[in-house]
């Protein structure tokens, strides 16, 4: 009987040790795991950085292109008067 108790005591020990080890892989992985989502949370936030600066640049070129565009529309209102009144003058 006393043999019994001693295979279970080593068989308890080796389960613990087993649960011991199994703990600090478990531990190494999810250190592993969160240095990895930090460096994917550092690149997202450098691209997110990147998006908002071109997005910006856009907005700028956007606004050019706008107060171009009204500039052109002046220019073309300006030449069709012009024409208007050459066409007028032409007539009389």
């Amino acid at each position: 009987m006393n043999t019994k108790k001693t295979s279970y005591s080593v068989l308890f020990a080796a389960a613990c040790l087993m649960l011991v080890a199994s703990c600090e892989n478990v531990t190494n992985v999810s250190n592993k795991v969160e240095s990895q989502l930090n460096n994917l949370t550092e690149k997202a936030n450098r691209l997110d950085s990147v998006i908002n600066t071109e997005i910006d640049k856009v907005g700028k070129l956007d606004s050019i292109i706008n107060m171009e565009d009204l500039k052109i529309k002046k220019l073309d209102s300006l030449v069709k008067k012009t024409s208007s009144k050459l066409d007028s003058l032409e007539h009389q």
